[in-house]
């Protein structure tokens, strides 16, 4: 049960209590700044099925809490994240329950973190993958260190990419690069994410968490209302796509019921190039 569940605003020691919100760790810092560090140490802060739900209703239980003037979001050890837990990919491969609730989560995963009047940084280190690259992207600031490797993966993986790539990927780097990196499952590094506009800021790997804190203390002293308004008319621009994230979200999961998620999960366990099928029926 999450904090919102109780039926009103979550205080920040709710919000901050152990086990909250699994493979999360939540923590008030002065000012008003609540650090969410993603945390899995046996696997890289892979998103498995209590996390990716955690994940998805922390930013509205952000939103309503009072206190919290900025967030700072960060990956725990050698990154930020490696993506989804491959037990809830095969789950959500084989089972139509689990298929449609994950689908929920997703698209509700994105419109929080676009909902949530609080501003957001990311700090971005390591492999950013999954529903940890669509929480960095979607931030309000990231900041990325140089040697960070951004990677949409769902090609590699045999599904359309949905999450939150068709919704902002194009609006940050343009759409022949979108194109370019989402379609091919090509990585970014944080020095090359900054150039082609898909990262607000990158700088060295041992100035990051100096800087993304630099950023967080700016947007927490400044005029509540000045910076959330402003936050919430800029993102307008991602709600106007919700049309094609929508369709986006939907073309990935009727792809986890086809012979290609099979493939590239298998592949992917036994670190070995996908052999897909040769063509598709459409």
């Amino acid at each position: 049960m999450t904090p919102h569940s109780f039926g009103q605003p979550p205080s920040v020691a709710q919000l901050t209590a152990p086990g909250a919100y699994p493979g999360l760790h939540l923590q008030m810092h002065d000012g008003g700044i609540l650090e969410v560090v993603l945390q899995n140490d046996r696997t890289l802060n892979s998103v498995n099925a209590p996390a990716h739900r955690a994940l998805t209703v922390v930013w509205r239980d952000i939103d309503a809490a009072e206190g919290v003037r900025c967030v700072l979001i960060r990956g725990e050890g050698r990154g930020f994240s490696s993506g989804g837990d491959f037990e809830l990919i095969e789950e959500m491969a084989s089972d139509f329950t689990a298929l449609a609730r994950v689908w929920r989560e997703a698209r509700d995963l994105v419109y929080n973190v676009i909902n949530c009047g609080k501003p957001v940084v990311s700090a971005i280190h390591g492999p950013c993958v999954g529903a940890g690259l669509a929480v960095a992207l979607l931030a309000d600031v990231s900041v990325a260190a140089k040697t960070a490797r951004l990677l949409d993966g769902h090609v590699r993986l045999g599904v359309a990419a949905g999450d939150h790539a068709a919704i902002i990927w194009p609006l940050l780097c343009g759409l022949n690069k979108a194109k370019y990196h989402l379609m091919t499952g090509e990585p970014v590094s944080g020095e090359e994410a900054e150039r082609i506009g898909l990262v607000s800021l990158c700088v060295p790997d041992e100035e990051l968490l100096d800087r993304a804190w630099r950023v967080a203390r700016q947007l927490a002293a400044g005029s509540p209302t000045a910076v959330r308004w402003t936050k919430y008319a800029l993102n307008n621009w991602l709600r106007a796509a919700g049309p094609t994230f929508d369709a986006s979200l939907a073309l990935e999961f009727l792809g986890f019921t086809g012979p290609d998620v099979r493939e590239g999960l298998a592949s992917l366990r036994e670190k070995r190039e996908p052999k897909f099928a040769e063509d598709a029926p459409i």
